[in-house]
């Protein structure tokens, strides 16, 4: 995705990349210039802040676009000098457009006030309803792609948080890796026409890996 946006004009920190890297690595603040590398400190800079934030919103927290700014700012703030700042590159992947650059602030405005509005705090009591709240606010926000990188995991990050509102054990998405990310691409792509039947049964399905692999909590 980073590679082939460069038919844009790119200028400023995001465009840039690490010097040695052979253009495989962004500018970053550590200087890592291996992408295996940097894999894993981006890896555990998600892990500490799940931690971290797990315990910075109560369950009845609604959720706004400067949360998911701080979001992706605790995760990835020692790594990269733009984290929790709105892309001002448009970006793509395997020939699908996200959403122009300048068009980010006022659409995350609009997610606000629609899908966190309505979603958040995530309250419901039926799987399927929490499985509609998750799947909805994940697609948009991925659609949208407010930042350079990390969107996907940021909105993983975010249905995290969403499901313990919710009281759901931590979510288990390791059914989307491998052969099961055609069918998230898949599902992704049914939600720019506002289809999001696909993603529900994906976090149905995520959902139930969840109990069968931590059990259940009580409210």
């Amino acid at each position: 995705m980073t590679r082939n946006a460069g038919r844009y004009a790119a200028h400023g920190p995001e465009a840039e990349f690490e010097p040695g890297s052979r253009n495989r690595v962004l500018r970053n603040l550590p200087g890592i210039r291996s992408a295996r590398e940097m894999a894993r400190a981006e890896s555990q800079a998600l892990l500490s802040a799940q931690e971290r934030l797990v315990d910075s919103f109560s369950s009845d927290h609604r959720f706004v676009a400067d949360d998911v700014r701080s979001i992706h700012r605790a995760w990835l703030g020692s790594i990269y000098p733009w984290a929790g700042e709105y892309r001002s590159l448009n970006l793509g992947k395997g020939g699908f457009q996200f959403a122009a650059a300048t068009e980010v602030p006022r659409l995350m405005r609009e997610f606000e006030q629609r899908e966190l509005a309505r979603y958040t705090p995530c309250r419901f009591t039926a799987e399927l309803e929490i499985a509609r709240a998750l799947a909805v606010v994940h697609a948009e926000l991925v659609l949208i792609h407010p930042f350079r990188e990390g969107n996907g995991r940021c909105a993983r990050l975010l249905a995290l948080l969403m499901a313990f509102q919710a009281d759901l054990p931590p979510l288990d998405f390791s059914g989307w890796s491998g052969k099961g990310e055609r069918n998230y691409i898949a599902a992704i792509h049914a939600a720019v026409g506002s289809n999001y039947e696909p993603m529900v049964g994906l976090f149905s399905e995520v959902i139930r890996r969840s109990y069968d692999r931590f059990g259940r909590r009580g409210r």
